[in-house]
């Protein structure tokens, strides 16, 4: 029976959130002209937005190049966040040994069935490294259709995620703009389906 996602979601939002690292989601330092320079705009208009269901969105400071991933596309051959570079990304890691992570993917599903198209797409990555044909089974007998199934059975992108945003927990979810930088990163669950996620990717893609 699918989840309700709304209910189960606010159930978890408190535990969830207690393994998390709350330090800085980093900047770049480099000198010279800034990779990102270009995504100040974007982290302008996504700011004022980071409130309500998705206040604990963590802005970044300076726009930064996002890490580069490997992992598994729909049809099993690899790809990267630069593959899908020229769209609004909301790039989400999850588990199906995490309760916060499964509680929120209703939300995901509903956020890409109402938003999701040339422009924008939520790329949600299992990172199960056991028992791999059981997420997508989980989705299935969940009635999560419209995310496409993006998985990482060899253990590489959490450590990375750990890495770039100081997160140390699931689920972790950056927003990554069409430019391949990155604009903020949650530590924990959102309902991202909301009226506020729903702004929030607005404003990221320059509409409203």
């Amino acid at each position: 029976m699918a989840l309700a996602g709304g209910a189960v979601l606010v159930a978890v939002l408190g535990a969830g959130l207690a393994v998390y690292g709350t330090g800085p989601t980093g900047g770049n330092t480099a000198r010279g002209p800034l990779p990102c320079a270009e995504a100040a705009a974007g982290v302008a208009r996504v700011a004022p937005r980071a409130r309500g269901e998705v206040a604990a969105l963590q802005v970044v400071e300076t726009p930064r190049p996002a890490p580069v991933l490997t992992f598994k596309g729909p049809d099993g051959a690899d790809t990267t966040l630069a593959d899908l570079r020229g769209r609004v990304l909301l790039v989400n890691l999850w588990a199906t040994w995490c309760t916060p992570c499964k509680a929120e993917m209703p939300a995901l599903d509903r956020l890409q069935a109402e938003m999701g198209g040339p422009d924008f797409t939520v790329v949600a990555i299992n990172v199960d490294t056991r028992n791999l044909d059981k997420p997508p089974h989980w989705l299935k007998e969940n009635g999560i259709g419209r995310l496409a199934y993006y998985s990482d059975p060899g253990g590489r992108v959490l450590p990375a995620i750990q890495k770039d945003t100081g997160s140390l927990g699931l689920p972790t979810t950056m927003l990554v703009d069409s430019r391949g930088c990155t604009l903020g990163v949650m530590k924990g669950p959102a309902d991202w389906g909301s009226a506020d996620g729903k702004n929030l990717i607005a404003a990221a893609l320059g509409r409203g």
